[in-house]
């Protein structure tokens, strides 16, 4: 017999209905009776079987009626459910007990054997009674009476109710620093003319689990609640009040035809403020309601595409919504998106692949097809393809839910009136990923999907697509929107919804209206600040870009290249020879003593010869080598890498043969190339003024794999001096996706061990910004990074310093815009500060727009701060954020986020994708990711 989970219960009754014969651990020699005589560590299933079996009864058959005589012993045929739930069930029916509990389970006399339901709070303790055993003898009884004894002690718990998020009080945090500036943002004020939304549980009996079904015994009384998309499966939405504090209502379930009563229950009012989670749900109803359609997370106009023939490639627009309460209060925040695709299907692409290389064009096709994200524009839903289905087509059968078998071709031939031209083309599979909270290990029915390739159209662009300028150009002119034209397209989306009478109705309901007119907002200006180089000090400038000074003045630490090798093919000579000539001259203009190189010309273009040439020449004495590849082979740069950074560790500099081979570009190309050099080999280039005394900053950026086939790496930087101008780098790897550093305890307790060693003394006050980390995320970085921070400075004795940790948001929605006189939106200057009104009501945060931007619309960052160890004032926090974006030697220029971030970008970026090894620790004091 196969028992349950456990079923030790019906294990016994079992062994009791064969007389005990075969039952596990009892000896021959050693009475059936002794066994049970310490029955306190039996189940209760043996208790009850012992007290029958004592009592001269035997277990009637789980398959007989009640009134069968209990002399016989039939064979137990029926599987019992886990624990000797059924067998107990059908012996408390033949005794007429009164219903008892379960390991988990109440169960009920009188109850189905299919009909199971979770325990009440009246059924965790019930009595047990034995009328029909009331005359047997004294043994048996006073085993009942035990078994009474220690049911009437079992508890069941109701299952507890989600606790409640804790409403914080509202956070303000507002500098003083910098000049007033009239600004702007995209975000629209939400009015609600209703006190709040009332909150009803919703119970059905019998109980249902399936939400659909849910829904369609709601929909049955439409009439009386208009508004049923508002009902999430436990908790019913409601923008009124009843007139009862309960509703009791009766559907009919179509399958069976049996009465389902339904329960309403008023729980409490809670104001506008915290409903964003169903507003939001109010907004996708209203994206329907304008015909728009969902591509992603974002809806988009399928209808009013702008096509860019000559590149295959067409653009939808659309706009970006999300309802949240601000410290401004409820804002809706509202930007325009658009989608770009490509007209070209995955069945162009395999016949493309055909022509071009027919014997091993199934390669190319996985790795172009295999990752990406298509378009199935019968239903404008997305899918990730993750494998190609060689042996199959689309003339295969597959198996309806209604049992029906139907081929490919058949079902989009009748259910889309679709024709597919190729019966002998490949399948695509996809994986369907479950829904958000669902439990883990919780898979989809049916877990894949096929998709036909010629209905499949590719969506996004491919690193090929993005490397052609004419392109990108011409995709520019319709995704790269101004601040004005954003504006348009706000005031538009406002009209429509306003105009257009569903979607109005809809708002009414909930009394919902939006402002016509995007929030004003007072930010400030902070100070530009001022660039110190080797001999000569000055502004950074309205637009902070400094690239022509700093080719023309000496660099603040500067590193003499006497030892250094150039690596390259014969074709290439020529353009060599000229980059040599060129640095050595430019070199100069920055303070740097540039010898001649040693060179290695390549007798051809295998990477083995190459890492053969690497591996002869690199010695200690080497402070660089030069790579000059002659084209841009992702293999080939990941093998100099390798080399160059695990094996045998110096600083290397790639070069792509055709960037130096313009001679009127050559000099900008060798500045950039001369900065980067320098910085490579322990080198300063420029810095700005910080205040703070025994400051260490710290970057901190993850890296995720996009095919989650390699593992995530975390980079991590921190600055080693006063300045911030020298730096000192370390990696841990983890799992894939995984982006919560677990090893940011070790790497923080060697930078701290590599700071003391460089400047004799521990940093008071540590400034930490991480990058990368979404909303989802916050509370989990404050409770398990920065613990790890604390946890390793014990490790220094009595050593405590202030530590501030700052999450760094880069990829968001949010657009600031400068209001000019003429009333027209326009980029905002460098060092935008703003950090009231739209910032979170709960949190200490501030936007800063740290670049200039030329074309199109600026992006602020957010900065959240999640730990404020430090105690800055906001200003000061601020303009510390701020210096911190001057500070990246990649570019003579502010940058988006601050540059120990970028760093560990950079980083974490190089380990991952090309090296996927730790470096070495001799290149960690040095910028060799550069």
């Amino acid at each position: 017999m196969t028992t349950g989970r456990g079923g030790r219960g019906a294990a016994l009754l079992e062994a009791l209905a064969n007389n005990l014969s075969n039952r596990p651990g009892l000896k021959e020699e050693e009475p059936q009776s002794k066994q049970f005589s310490s029955g306190a560590s039996l189940g209760r299933g043996s208790l009850l079987a012992a007290a029958l079996k004592q009592s001269g009864e035997t277990k009637p058959s789980l398959l007989s009626e009640p009134a069968q005589s209990t002399l016989s012993t039939p064979s137990i045929e029926s599987k019992p459910i886990g624990r000797g739930f059924a067998a107990m069930k059908a012996l408390l029916q033949h005794q007429q007990q009164s219903p008892m509990v379960g390991r988990g389970m109440g169960v009920s006399a009188q109850t189905s054997s299919t009909s199971l339901y979770p325990p009440t709070s009246s059924q965790a303790s019930p009595a047990l009674t034995a009328p029909s055993l009331a005359n047997q003898n004294n043994s048996g009884s006073q085993d009942l009476d035990e078994i009474s004894r220690r049911l009437g002690q079992v508890e069941v718990q109701e299952q507890p109710r989600r606790k409640e998020r804790e409403r914080l009080p509202t956070v303000t945090m507002i500098g003083i620093e910098g000049t007033p500036l009239d600004l702007s943002a995209n975000y629209v004020r939400v009015k609600c003319s209703n006190p709040g939304v009332y909150l009803y549980s919703v119970q059905f009996s019998p109980p249902i689990d399936n939400r659909k079904l849910m829904m369609k015994l709601l929909i049955e009384h439409r009439d009386k609640f208009p508004t049923l998309n508002s009902f999430d499966g436990n908790i019913f939405y409601l923008p009124y009040k009843l007139p009862q504090e309960e509703v009791n209502l009766t559907s009919t379930r179509k399958t069976d035809g049996s009465k389902i009563s339904i329960k309403l229950s008023y729980v409490k009012m809670v104001p506008p403020e915290q409903c964003c989670h169903l507003y939001n749900v109010i907004f996708r109803r209203i994206m329907y309601i304008l015909q728009m359609c969902q591509v992603g997370k974002y809806y988009y106009n399928p209808n009013t595409p702008a096509v860019v023939p000559q590149h295959k490639l067409e653009v939808w627009p659309g706009y970006i919504t999300a309802i949240k309460e601000h410290e401004g209060g409820l804002l809706l925040l509202l930007d325009a998106s658009h989608r770009v695709l490509r007209t070209e299907t995955v069945h162009d692409i395999m016949e493309k692949s055909y022509h071009l290389n027919p014997s091993n064009y199934k390669s190319d096709v996985f790795k172009m097809v295999v990752g990406c994200v298509v378009l199935t524009r019968y239903n404008n839903k997305t899918y990730r393809v993750d494998d190609i289905l060689w042996d199959s087509s689309p003339m295969e059968c597959f198996q309806l839910k209604t049992g029906e078998s139907m081929t490919f071709e058949e079902y989009y031939r009748k259910q889309h009136n679709i024709v597919i031209t190729n019966p002998s083309q490949p399948l695509l599979l996809s994986k369907r990923k479950p829904p958000k909270g669902m439990p883990p290990g919780f898979k989809m029915d049916p877990e894949f999907l096929c998709l036909v390739p010629e209905l499949c159209y590719m969506s996004g662009l491919t690193d090929d697509i993005r490397s052609q300028f004419t392109v990108m150009k011409d995709l520019a002119a319709h995704t790269r929107v101004t601040p004005a034209q954003r504006q348009f397209a706000m005031k538009k989306f406002v009209n429509n919804v306003n105009s257009n009478p569903d979607a109005k109705k809809e708002l009414a309901i909930w009394g919902l209206e939006l402002d016509s007119s995007t929030v004003s907002i007072n930010g400030r200006l902070l100070p530009m600040e001022k660039i110190i180089m080797g001999n000569k000090e000055f502004m950074a400038g309205p637009q902070c870009d400094w690239s022509r000074d700093v080719c023309r003045n000496e660099l603040v630490s500067a590193v003499s290249l006497m030892n250094w090798g150039v690596f390259y093919l014969r074709k290439d000579a020529p353009r060599v020879n000229d980059f040599i000539r060129c640095l050595q001259n430019e070199a100069k203009n920055m303070g740097i003593n540039c010898l001649v190189p040693f060179r290695k010309e390549l007798v051809n273009e295998k990477i083995e010869t190459l890492v053969q040439e690497l591996r002869n020449s690199i010695s200690s004495k080497v402070q660089l080598v030069v790579v000059v590849n002659p084209t841009n082979r992702e293999d080939r740069y990941s093998v100099i890498k390798k080399v160059c950074c695990v094996e045998a560790p110096v600083p290397s500099q790639v070069i792509i043969s055709k960037t130096i081979a313009k001679p009127d570009k050559l000099r900008s190309v060798v500045q950039k190339i001369a900065l980067q050099i320098n910085c490579k080999l322990g080198g300063e280039l420029w810095s700005v003024p910080i205040p703070l005394q025994k400051l260490m900053v710290v970057g901190i950026d993850t890296y995720h794999c996009p095919t989650k086939k390699k593992a995530s790496i975390g980079g991590f930087v921190a600055s080693m001096n006063h300045t911030c101008t020298r730096w000192y780098s370390k990696v841990c790897i983890q799992q894939p996706g995984q982006e919560l550093v677990q090893g940011l305890q070790i790497c923080l307790t060697a930078a701290l061990r590599k700071f003391h060693a460089e400047n004799h003394f521990l940093p008071e006050k540590i400034v930490i910004f991480r990058d990368g980390v979404g909303d989802g995320q916050l509370d989990v970085l404050a409770d398990h990074e920065v613990k790890q921070l604390h946890r390793c400075f014990t490790s220094f004795g009595e050593y405590t310093p202030f530590c501030t940790t700052v999450c760094v948001q880069k990829r968001i929605n949010t657009r600031i815009y400068s209001r000019e006189k003429n009333g027209e939106m326009a980029n905002p200057p460098p060092g935008t500060v703003v950090d009231h009104t739209v910032t979170r009501r709960d949190r200490y945060d501030y936007f800063i727009v740290s670049q200039h931007v030329r074309h199109g619309t600026v992006s602020p960052t957010h900065y959240i701060v999640v730990d404020d160890g430090i105690g800055l004032k906001p200003g000061q926090m601020q303009r510390l954020t701020y210096k911190m974006t001057y500070l990246y030697y990649n570019w003579p220029g502010t940058v988006r986020v601050p540059a120990p971030c970028q760093y560990a970008h950079k980083l974490a970026y190089l380990v991952g994708e090309s090296i996927g090894r730790e470096p070495a620790e001799c290149l960690s004091d040095r910028l060799f990711f550069l």
